[in-house]
Order: structure tokens, then sequence, then C-alpha cells
């Protein structure tokens, strides 16, 4: 692997694996940062990389669903290895708007899969990232495994269960070297403010109130993206062609306490004016359509063949989030300022000023 396509690296995971890549491993080739730039994608989330590894790192904007402005870069760069991040990712956009997941999900995993098979003479990989979405929801036992059949239950998760199966069947169709990962919730820096975790940080920062859909009773299994990033690369190296490998944080937590727990580490952190603590902000709402219960990864796949485990408990990765974005109030008002809060407001006016939900 000496010159890898990275798609959607503008993103919060993309962005922190090539970041990773670069500064964190002995990764000493080239890597191709393609991102379509849409309301996600940010490329201040690398700022300065190009400065400090100009003959390693080179960013081209394209969309993935651009067939022939993505066979140009395979012609022009010697891409050997593809890590494709590059998708629509946020649940409540895709209940409103399902036809991006569809295009970019689906056609846009379709496209590189196709000019992956047209030079597959010189193709070590294609890894595909996924989500546990796709599994559907758990009742209040047992854990997904690479087993579990796929139950997708919004048009983001149909989405990328669609693309899942699509890198599966030109493995066994066209004998292409592919590798997938299901992760679990991310969390860490620069994710976009559209998600649990820095919704409710920032929010609560401003004082606003911590609108959680439902009783906030459902359960995610938290992994801190370094973690993830590390245990993507170790595929990459290490897992075996047409395997799929969980990932998760081993972090399984109720949404509410998810919260309570921000509020309280943000009361330690940045002591609010006056004595009220930021769990009095805390606010339910009406549950979103097809919410899934809970989900938990099993991971012991992973950890078996390659021996990675998450460095990060919850509340370690947490406190370092939680740091990131104290230290990071300029990208954050950046962020906020531009097209996130246009749409939320367009399409969400009833939480016009709550800034998302959990």
């Amino acid at each position: 692997m000496q010159c890898i396509l990275v798609t959607g690296g503008c993103g919060f995971i993309g962005a922190n694996f090539i970041r990773f890549l670069l500064e964190d491993t002995d990764f000493s080739g080239r890597i191709i940062n393609v991102d379509a730039l849409t309301y996600a994608g940010n490329p201040e989330n690398l700022e300065g990389l190009d400065r400090r590894f100009p003959d390693r790192y080179r960013f081209v904007h394209a969309d993935v669903c651009d067939r022939e402005k993505m066979a140009e870069i395979f012609t022009t760069y010697p891409v050997d290895t593809v890590c494709h991040f590059a998708a629509e990712s946020h649940v409540d956009r895709s209940i409103v708007a399902p036809d991006a997941f569809i295009r970019t999900n689906i056609m846009g995993t379709f496209n590189l899969l196709e000019l992956a098979r047209t030079h597959q003479d010189r193709l070590a990989l294609f890894h595909h990232v996924s989500t546990d979405e796709v599994f559907g929801s758990l009742d209040e036992t047992g854990h997904f495994t690479e087993k579990t059949p796929y139950d997708p239950s919004s048009p983001y998760s149909a989405s990328k269960a669609a693309s899942d199966h699509l890198v599966r069947a030109y493995h066994r169709t066209y004998k292409i070297p592919v590798t997938l990962s299901n992760c679990s919730n991310n969390y860490g820096p620069y994710q976009f403010p559209e998600k649990l975790i820095p919704l409710m940080i920032l929010n609560a920062l401003e004082g606003r109130p911590l609108p959680v859909y439902g009783d906030g009773r459902n359960v995610r299994d938290w992994l801190y993206v370094k973690d993830h990033c590390r245990a993507i690369w170790m595929i990459m190296q290490q897992g075996r062609w047409g395997e799929t490998y969980n990932i998760g944080g081993r972090s399984e937590m109720k949404n509410i306490d998810v919260v309570r727990m921000i509020c309280d580490l943000l009361d330690e952190m940045a002591p609010p004016d006056g004595k009220m603590s930021r769990r009095n902000l805390i606010s339910f709402v009406k549950d979103r359509p097809g919410h899934d219960l809970r989900y938990a990864m099993d991971s012991s796949k992973l950890e078996t063949e390659t021996g990675w485990k998450p460095a990060e408990s919850f509340e370690s990765g947490l406190r370092k989030t939680i740091e990131w974005y104290l230290a990071h109030s300029s990208w954050v008002g950046r962020v906020r300022d531009g097209e996130y809060q246009t749409w939320m407001d367009r399409q969400y006016p009833e939480m016009r000023g709550r800034k998302g939900s959990a």
C-alpha cells in the first residue's frame, strides 16, 4: 500500500484517519484525499498537512458519484489502495431527504468498485467503512456479530447495507481484494455538531436546551475516533480478504446517561456562571421515527485476529473530546455559522434554537 485513496477525507472520521496515518504510524506512502465538501466536509480539519507533508498528501475536490472525475484520479495517481469513508451519514437527514443517501452511499460505492475492477491489476485492497446501524435494533441483551442478519431501520442504514452487499458481491464475483468494517457510534475531535456528543457539548456551553429523544433510554456503544482509526489500519494490514470486522468501544451507554455525563464533566471543566448544574438544561422531545432501541458490538473477531483493543474508556475519551471542543472555539464558530444551522432551521423549525437532539 503505497498510494491510498481516502474518500470523504475532510469529514470527521476520514480526517482523523488521515491525521492518524501521517502523524502516528510508520506508513511512508502517499494519501490522495477525495471529498465533495458537502456540508460536513471541512478542509480545515486537515489544515497544515499539505505544508507538513507536501510530497505525501494531496487533496482533490471531487464527488465519488462523478465517474469521469474519479476515473481521472485513478489515471493521474498510482492508487493501489482505497479506504472508502465517503457517505451521507446522519439518520435525521436521511428521514427528511433520503435521495442524497441513495445517490452517495450506493451509487458512489458502485462507481469506486467499478474503478477498482478496471485497475484491479494494481489494486492491493479496497476497504469499506460501514456502520452498526445496518443490523437494526437489539433488545436489552445480546450483541451484533459479523453473522448478524441485516435489518436496517432508516434510509441511511438501508443505503449503507446496500453498499456493504455491493462490496461483498464484487469480491465474490470479480475477486476484488476487499475488507469491510462495521463500527459503533464514533465521537472525538472534528465531529460535525449535528451528532449527539458535540451537539450536547456546544448547547450546554451556550446554556441552550439539551433535547433528548423519547425517554433517553436508547443505548449506543461508543467508540473514540482514534481507536476506530487504529482498528481500520490494523484491518487493512492484517485482515483477511472478503471478511467483515466489527469495531466497538465496549462502552454501552443510554443516551440520557451520555448527556448527564457531558453536563457533569462540563460543570467540572468549564464551570457555569452561578451554581445551576447543566443537567437542568435537559429536556425530552418527541422520539424520531424508527429510532432503534439498542446497539452493541461484539469485536472479539477483530481482537483475536489483530490484537486490537480500544485504548480509551468512554469517560477518558469524552474528557479528551470536551477538552478539544473547549480549545477549538473558533473552529466551532465557523462550522456552526454555516450550512448546518441553515439546514436545521429549515428542516426542523420546531427545534429552532435547540440545535439538535439526542
